[in-house]
């Protein structure tokens, strides 16, 4: 069974059902591809080999170092950088992702295992979600976005459509919120916090470089940060005042088994809870008025049209 399927916090590692967990496509190559970006050129070479082969043959350290032209020490690092102890578990990984590969190519897809393996994904990740919810903390957040004069949800990528649901869906009941999704946007924006204001930085690798140099700014201006991670001990989180810590399948954030955003829904919809439950009547008036305001405006759409 592969290791560190689930990517929650260093002292909790919960392991997946491997039968649940195999992917629709190779996972180990989409290890490298998610690596690629950090490798050094010698080590692209290597990726480049293990991401365009389809064939069996002797995977040895010694005749793939003979092959590339590279040394096993290269291959030992090339390993570790796509988050394998070393060559020995990347290609015992590697391996077994082939086969399957292999198999998948020669047989008709069966739609009932996909939707088997989907349903399975969703809950345990749902599961693992709740477990590590923490409920004072969600009562901390409900309580400061109540004296925030300004949220700023930053997210790129994946992550940015979750902050652009949440700025929908907060908007929606008077919190004055802005998702933004766009690097330079997000600089600007950061730019202009205050102490009244409050960022919360979507990511869950909690290394996103757009994200964490405008947080710096932010923080700079005195605004309170809130990292919703599934990397508690990232640098975004170090840099935060709060951390959410949310569950993660490895290589969720490739988005190519379940949708990147589902652990980010799942707490904000706990929170979206808590938070409309205090002072319920002033947010359903703020709800109704934005829900007049959006049939008023298909109305006048309907007239123009």
């Amino acid at each position: 069974m592969r290791e560190d399927i689930y990517r929650t916090n260093d002292d909790v590692e919960t392991l997946m059902n491997n039968d649940y967990m195999i992917s629709f496509q190779n996972e180990t190559k989409q290890a490298i591809e998610k690596a690629y970006k950090n490798l050094t050129a010698v080590e692209r070479s290597v990726a480049d080999f293990f991401i365009g082969n389809k064939d069996d043959m002797d995977f040895s350290s010694k005749n793939i170092s003979r092959s590339l032209y590279v040394s096993e020490a290269t291959l030992s690092r090339f390993s570790q950088k796509c988050g394998y102890k070393g060559y020995r578990e990347f290609i015992f990984s590697y391996e077994r992702d082939l086969k399957y590969e292999q198999r998948s190519e020669e047989n008709e897809k069966d739609v009932g295992l996909f939707l088997s393996r989907v349903h399975n994904s969703y809950q345990k990740l749902l599961q693992e979600n709740f477990r590590i919810i923490d409920e004072e903390q969600i009562r901390r957040l409900a309580g400061m976005l109540n004296i925030s004069k300004r949220v700023l949800v930053f997210g790129i990528g994946n992550s940015g459509y979750a902050a652009e649901e949440f700025q929908w869906r907060f908007m929606r009941i008077g919190l004055d919120v802005n998702a933004v999704t766009e690097s330079h946007m997000m600089k600007i924006s950061a730019a202009l916090a205050g102490q009244e204001t409050m960022v919360i930085a979507m990511t869950l690798s909690g290394e996103t470089a757009e994200v964490l140099e405008s947080i710096r700014i932010a923080k700079s201006k005195g605004a309170s940060i809130i990292c919703v991670t599934s990397a508690s001990s990232s640098t975004i989180a170090q840099e935060s005042q709060e951390v959410i810590q949310v569950a993660a399948l490895k290589n969720l954030d490739t988005g190519t088994t379940i949708s990147p955003q589902f652990s980010f829904l799942t707490v904000m919809d706990v929170l979206y809870s808590y938070y409309f439950a205090n002072d319920s009547y002033f947010k359903t008036q703020k709800y109704k008025e934005t829900l007049s305001a959006i049939r008023s405006q298909k109305k006048t759409e309907v007239k123009d049209g």
